[in-house]
Parts: C-alpha cells; sequence; structure tokens
C-alpha cells in the first residue's frame, strides 16, 4: 500500500490523522507515524488513527472476548510514533469517521462499541451532535492512602522551583493530576518542556493543570462542576485538548471535594469545552464535538523517502473511495460515591 486515502480530523482542536485500513495491510511504523504527524513536512497532527477491523489486530483477543460486536479497532498512536492504549477525543472523532464512512450507525440512539488497546469503548451520538463515550473503569493508582492523602505524587514544571503534590490515576492510559489556585498560574506554567513527576511513572504519564471554577446549577436541577485545563500529553507535548486528560482532571477535581462533589462536570481547554460524567460502577463518560475537516490522498513510500508532503488534497469532509476499501492493579481504588 502506497498511495492511500487520508482524513484530517479533531476534537477540540486535538487533532489527528485518520487512515481507513479495513483490510490490515497497512504498516504502521513509528517511522512512518512521525511523518504523518510532522506538521511541516507530513499532514500534521497529535496523533494517528489507524480504523482496521478487530480481528486483524493481535491484541485484540481481549477486546472480542469483552464484545464481540466490537469489529472496528480504532489502532492509535502518538505523534513521536509511541504506541497509546487510548485518547478520549481521539475515540469520538474515529467514531464520526467510521460513520462517515458507512461502517458504523447511530440512528435511534444505537450505541456503537469501539476496540481500543484500553478495552471496549461504547459510543452514542447526541442530539446536539456531539458524541458521548463510555470510557470505562478508572481508578487511583496510589490505592486508599492517595484517596485518603488527596495526593500520591509531586510535579514540578519549568520554572518552578518547589514540587507541588499531585494526584496519579488512570483511565487505561496514566494521568497525573494538580490543582492551581488561580488564572494566571494556570496561564503562565510553561509546558513546552515535560513536567518532572516523582516517582516517574513506569509507562510515562500526561500531566493536567487545573483550576477549579465552582460550580453552579442547570435547568433540570443538576449541579455541575466546572474546571480549566492544560495539559501535556506525553509523547506529544502541550496540546489544545486530551479527552483522558478532561476525564482525569474533573475526576481528581471529584476525589478532592468529597462525598458532595458533582457528577457532571465541564471542562474548559485551550480547544473548547468538553462534559465529563461520572457513571456507575467507577465508569467516566465524556462527551463533545468530533469535527472531520478535509481529506486527501498521499504517497507514504515518498512522505518516508524525502520527509515531503507528496498529498493532494481533497474537499472538506469528502472521503473519497475510502469507504469502498472496504484488570486493575494492586491496591488501586475509584472511590465509592
Amino acid at each position: 500500500m502506497t498511495r492511500t486515502r487520508f482524513t484530517k480530523g479533531h476534537g477540540t482542536r486535538n487533532d489527528f490523522v485518520l487512515l481507513a485500513d479495513t483490510t490490515g495491510e497497512l504498516d504502521l511504523t513509528p517511522e512512518l507515524v512521525r511523518a504523518l504527524a510532522d506538521r511541516r513536512a507530513g499532514v500534521g497532527a497529535d496523533g494517528v488513527i489507524r480504523l482496521v477491523p478487530t480481528a486483524l489486530v493481535p491484541e485484540s483477543h481481549d477486546v472480542l472476548a469483552e464484545d464481540p460486536h466490537a469489529i472496528w479497532f480504532m489502532d492509535y498512536r502518538n505523534a513521536d510514533g509511541s504506541v497509546a492504549e487510548m485518547c478520549g477525543n481521539g475515540v469520538r472523532v474515529f467514531a464520526a469517521f467510521a460513520e462517515r464512512l458507512g461502517l458504523v450507525s447511530f440512528a435511534g440512539g444505537t450505541e456503537v462499541p469501539v476496540g481500543t488497546r484500553a478495552g471496549v469503548k461504547r459510543v452514542r451520538k447526541e442530539d446536539d451532535g456531539w458524541y458521548a463515550v463510555d470510557m470505562g473503569r478508572w481508578y487511583l493508582p496510589g490505592g486508599r492512602d492517595a484517596l485518603r492523602d488527596g495526593y500520591d505524587a509531586t510535579v514540578v514544571v519549568r520554572g518552578w522551583e518547589v514540587p507541588r503534590p499531585a494526584l496519579s490515576l488512570d483511565l487505561g492510559n496514566p494521568h497525573t493530576v494538580l490543582a492551581l489556585a488561580h488564572d494566571s498560574l494556570l496561564d503562565d506554567a510553561d509546558l513546552t518542556r515535560a513536567p518532572v513527576v516523582e516517582p516517574v511513572p513506569s509507562r510515562g504519564t500526561n500531566v493536567e493543570l487545573v483550576v477549579p471554577l465552582g460550580e453552579t446549577v442547570a435547568d433540570d436541577g443538576t449541579v455541575v462542576g466546572h474546571v480549566r485545563m492544560r495539559v501535556h500529553e506525553r509523547g506529544v507535548g502541550e496540546t489544545p485538548s486530551c479527552g483522558t486528560g478532561a476525564c482525569a482532571a474533573a475526576l481528581a477535581v471529584r476525589v478532592w471535594g468529597g462525598q458532595d462533589a458533582p457528577d457532571t462536570w465541564l471542562v474548559d481547554v485551550p480547544g473548547g469545552t468538553v462534559r465529563v460524567r461520572a457513571l456507575a460502577g467507577d465508569h467516566v463518560e465524556l462527551a463533545g464535538p468530533a469535527e472531520l475537516v478535509w481529506s486527501g490522498e498521499i504517497d507514504l513510500a515518498a512522505l518516508l523517502a524525502d520527509g515531503g508532503p507528496a498529498r493532494d488534497a481533497g474537499d472538506a469532509g469528502d472521503l473519497g473511495d475510502e469507504a469502498a476499501d472496504t484488570s486493575s492493579d494492586e491496591g488501586a481504588v475509584a472511590p465509592a460515591r
């Protein structure tokens, strides 16, 4: 496979190159991912998403055992070519991509299961066009001590003289969240380099800086929390948004708020706003927009050979002939509510 169709999409400006590999023939090497994600010589993105039949993914056995209807797999790679377990914004964009290709339908409120390395994620489409994803179970890797103390790690952002306490959360991928008291501290934080996290996470970590903004009462009487966030993603750097990071930020503030903290949160990120909702069974739901911006064709061999953007852009939203190619850690705990 040399020339192939691609689509550019984003969720609150967390952007992706999407590739439909319905026959499982594409070798998505780290070099190819880096070339595609390159913002000067490639298409440019925070990550690359390959849509592939779940049955053709070597590590998919647990996915199909969990739900045999999860026939499409989101193979997600960070911009540096590393494999990632999941991406909350990415799974919404993946769902919109699969829907546009005619591979799935959300008609009548249908819930669509999507295979990921973090298990099956179930997606539904809301009346306003947002995609809502049950992100599955979350937990505190620090266990009951972290729940009691409110932290289990420290973070130093470039320019800070002392480390600040932070809370680790796992949503299928690792996160470290720390709260700041004022917007100015958030605005001034230097995320051009990865924050230093202690103890050093074995798989690396995404780091979220959050400012709690209080609570409001919605028209239906629901109490809604509100936070503002910036994020440094492992393997990428600072991005305008991170879906699992938004979930981690809201859940961390909810843990710190105690038993009376709300279950529903709005999370403001540089790229927009998403909604996070704590569900029963220590699950969490993420809802937000997903946009397919434009499509084209790219010569992958030429891209790898000279780093050039050997592509022919199509119209925005035009997918051409693409459719026709058709367990938790020991001691971990999630707070009971």
